[in-house]
């Protein structure tokens, strides 16, 4: 299945707040696959909400799995099969770090099909992360919002939220 990216910034303002929480629910209704580190404040949220719905759904953690005990809130999830622990460190990275996380980051964008970015700070990791996706010509989408302008001028295409919805659920290659 083809898996959408998901990012948030861990500082964000109020109105990307509300927006990102509605497009989980309606993510969640879409029945969209979405892999990410799920590690952020609103990454969380969306994590909660889309573990309540029968999408699959891939977390990667900023360190590695080994001895990784997972929260009672994941574990329906994982013993139905919906829920993929996912890492690409070894078991002496047992701590999260900037370095891990920009690394985790890039296994996220490179095994995603296309990426949403609710928020990410001017010249932060992700913002630079966004423009690479862009030069190597995948999708990145982020909201229509004064706040993500700087996204948009990097090259990631900006929607409302009900056409970022109809456009997750085409088929990666499908116009949009």
């Amino acid at each position: 299945m083809p898996l959408l990216g998901f990012f948030c910034a861990t500082r964000c303002p109020g109105n990307v707040i509300l927006r990102t929480y509605d497009l989980a629910l309606a993510l969640r209704e879409a029945g969209v696959p979405v892999i990410g580190g799920f590690h952020t404040p609103m990454e969380k949220e969306c994590l909660e909400v889309l573990l309540r719905g029968q999408q699959p759904v891939v977390l990667c953690p900023a360190r590695s799995i080994e001895r990784l005990r997972l929260p009672l809130s994941w574990r329906k999830s994982y013993d139905a099969g919906r829920l993929l622990v996912l890492s690409p460190f070894v078991a002496r990275q047992r701590r999260p770090t900037a370095a891990l996380a920009e690394y985790r980051n890039r296994f996220v964008a490179t095994l995603a099909s296309h990426v949403f970015v609710a928020y990410a700070g001017t010249g932060s990791k992700t913002a630079q992360l966004c423009g690479e996706l862009v030069a190597q010509h995948r999708r990145a989408y982020t909201f229509d919002l004064p706040e993500n302008a700087h996204l948009v001028q990097r090259g990631i295409m900006s929607h409302t939220l009900h056409d970022l919805v109809v456009c997750l659920r085409q088929a990666p290659g499908d116009e949009v």
